[in-house]
């Protein structure tokens, strides 16, 4: 009856406690822990959705920018691998707190470029009106006196490109840093506090937000990129550019302080919450209560072991926990499985919406929301409908390994077709297509023919323009067009006239502004569908590989073996996958803006080597992923076979041995 009455009150007195405390209720932490990382998620993931906007800003390669996309994992890498040794020993709330701080920090860092460098330039027709006409055919003016953007090659302005590099690659590694912390920290502290009835609901929830998150941010990045760059320095009514021109710069710079002002909100809450907090207590579960009293002895005792592993041999140790991981067969083709889908899937997020804008002419606004609102949430029901299976019917693991055999086989045949969806790049006079009255372009200069020779148009000139003959051609210029006929009360170019290399019944034709495009259009339905049951099908096979990855090891090797499959993921996946793909992308490109003599933005890629390569890449590591998961199978079935044998007679002359035996037996009872 005592005993009774004591845990009523503690009972009593902890829920006392926690509302009038929100800092010591679970649920309150795993709310502020849920707006964190999705928080995170945003900053990390806009980049992926600014990606092509901002190598068309600062003139990078796609594997500049896709070294700078996987960057933050260099300073995550390099000290993930100590969450492990310090998690028992420090503030966890303070130290995700400062940890959030400064990804915040990071993301405001990442926007600073766009302060400190001038206007974005563009060549301009519609500008003689008030300067000088830099693109249209002038005869008259000689090429020395034309003032072109990119022209200007001066010392300070290659510093100032450097100097935005390099703050670009900080705020990576800064972010990469700061959100070390994050994500185990949090999940341990839920795990220890949580009641065990209510820890996997928190979990789940935390894990939903981590695939809601980067469908968040694609779709900042589809709203912002519908801004001009420069939105803040000069007059709407000055824009000249729409955001369908090839030339057009969103306000990539936006999102980064959307982003990281919600980081340094979330942040606040985490300097108030205690180091330990009471075990949350389930209404009528006295085993939990009992469990709340005994937590305190428990975590001291944890930390003392914890304590007796100085930093030295908890180096030394690492290794050898790691090779007997690596010894287990079914682990290391589970992680290699996993390594060629991550390194999928970190070169898909990157560059999956320049390949959308190149291969379909799509605006990079659009891109992002078909990426934010199709094929992230599709990966979202693949993984929840492979756990849903999973708890149906209640998988072993050589069942888990055939589920995971055949989602990749589906996802392998819905994704050979997507090879073949797309067009060409569009006729481009002298570059793919050479006419009567075109312009040949060659990197050693061009050669011009008599529609064009007196037009004294410089090289670096970049104002597409689509001729009424169906061609598009790099410049007013290059198409001999003399007159540009503009909206004055819009300052916007409405077409171009006199155009000498356009024939057009035997006159001069004219050109609309931007670009002809590929005219794929019809493709992108078919093309969003297939990749996205693609996805669905690849996610599918996330949560049994996981199981294979817990069940598979060791119990008290299951944390180290969690820790270093991420840790594997990150070296062999997250950071080379981005630099592979960027690599293969520009051995497509047929014309390069140049700056100071060097390669800058890529202007025109082959598509069909774009497409052939991008999502040849995407089938290699989908066919080596399902090679893995088969491999496993045999595997697994090989141990089934044996395990079962092993329980049984081998051979017939030891079942009639044992059927004798047991007749003898029968017999003395007898």
């Amino acid at each position: 009856m005592t005993t009774t009455v004591t845990e009523n009150s503690y009972e009593d007195q902890s829920r006392r406690i926690i509302c009038k405390n929100p800092f010591l209720n679970i649920k309150f932490f795993v709310f502020c822990h849920g707006f964190l990382q999705l928080s995170q998620l945003l900053l990390s993931g806009y980049l992926k959705s600014s990606i092509s906007t901002i190598e068309k800003r600062f003139g990078l390669s796609s594997q500049t920018s896709g070294l700078l996309a996987s960057f933050n994992e260099v300073g995550n890498t390099l000290l993930i691998v100590f969450v492990s040794y310090f998690g028992s020993r420090v503030h966890r709330p303070r130290f995700i707190g400062c940890g959030a701080i400064l990804v915040s920090i990071a993301g405001f860092l990442m926007s600073l470029p766009h302060f400190i460098t001038g206007l974005y330039e563009y060549d301009q027709s519609i500008a003689s009106v008030f300067r000088n006409s830099t693109d249209l055919c002038q005869p008259d003016l000689s090429v020395s006196t034309r003032n072109l953007s990119g022209t200007n090659c001066a010392p300070h302005a290659v510093k100032e490109n450097r100097e935005v590099l390099l703050i670009l690659f900080i705020g990576q590694a800064l972010l990469g840093i700061g959100g070390v912390p994050i994500q185990p920290f949090g999940i341990s502290y839920i795990d220890d506090y949580a009641s065990e009835r209510n820890s996997p609901l928190y979990l789940g929830i935390l894990f939903a937000v981590t695939i809601i998150g980067p469908g968040v941010a694609f779709m900042l990045g589809s709203a912002i990129l519908r801004y001009y760059v420069d939105i803040n320095k000069i007059p709407l009514e000055e824009i000249q550019l729409t955001n369908k021109d090839p030339r057009w710069v969103g306000a990539w710079w936006l999102g980064f302080l959307v982003a990281a002002t919600l980081m340094a909100l979330s942040a606040i809450p985490y300097f108030f919450f205690p180091k330990e907090m009471p075990k949350e207590v389930v209404k009528g579960s006295k085993n939990e209560i009992k469990a709340s009293k005994d937590l305190l002895n428990e975590l001291k005792s944890k930390s003392e072991l914890m304590q007796s592993l100085s930093l030295t041999k908890f180096i030394k140790l690492f290794p050898l926990i790691l090779l007997r991981n690596l010894r287990h067969p079914v682990y290391l083709l589970v992680v290699l499985a996993q390594v060629n889908l991550s390194a999928m899937v970190a070169g898909l997020a990157t560059f999956m919406g320049k390949f959308l804008e190149r291969q379909f002419s799509l605006t990079a606004s659009f891109a992002n929301m078909i990426i934010g609102s199709v094929n992230i949430p599709g990966a979202m029901v693949g993984i929840v409908v492979g756990g849903a299976i999973m708890k149906k019917f209640q998988m072993t693991l050589k069942q888990c390994g055939g589920m995971c055999v055949i989602g990749m086989l589906l996802c392998v045949i819905f994704a050979l077709p997507l090879l073949f969806l797309g067009c060409p790049t569009q006729k481009v006079a002298g570059l793919n297509y050479r006419g009567k009255y075109h312009l040949h372009y060659s990197d050693a200069g061009q050669h011009a023919f008599e529609c064009n020779s007196k037009c004294n148009c410089l090289d670096k000139a970049y104002n597409p323009i689509c001729g009424s003959d169906g061609v598009e051609y790099i410049s007013p210029c290059f198409a001999g067009c003399e007159v540009v006929n503009s909206d004055v009360n819009e300052n916007k170019v409405l077409n171009y006239t006199n155009c000498r290399c356009i024939s057009a019944n035997g006159t001069d034709g004219y050109a609309s502004p931007g670009t002809c495009g590929t005219n794929c259009f019809h493709l992108l339905l078919p093309f969003v569908i297939l990749s996205c049951l693609a996805g669905i099908l690849a996610s599918t096979s996330h949560t049994p590989s996981f199981m294979l990855i817990l069940r598979s090891v060791q119990p008290e090797d299951k944390s180290f073996a969690i820790g270093i499959q991420f840790l594997l993921l990150r070296v062999f996946a997250w950071m080379p996958g981005p630099v592979l793909y960027g690599s293969a992308i520009d051995t497509t490109c047929i014309l390069w803006e140049k700056k100071c003599k060097k390669n800058a933005a890529c202007r025109y890629y082959d598509n069909d080597l774009f497409r052939q390569r991008f999502l040849g890449l995407q089938f290699f590591f989908e066919v080596g992923a399902f090679l893995c998961f088969v491999a496993v199978f045999v595997i697994l079935r090989r141990q089934e076979r044996e395990t079962r044998n092993a329980t049984e007679p081998k051979t017939i002359p030891e079942k009639e041995k044992l059927a004798e035996k047991s007749r003898k037996n029968l017999d003395s009872k007898v």
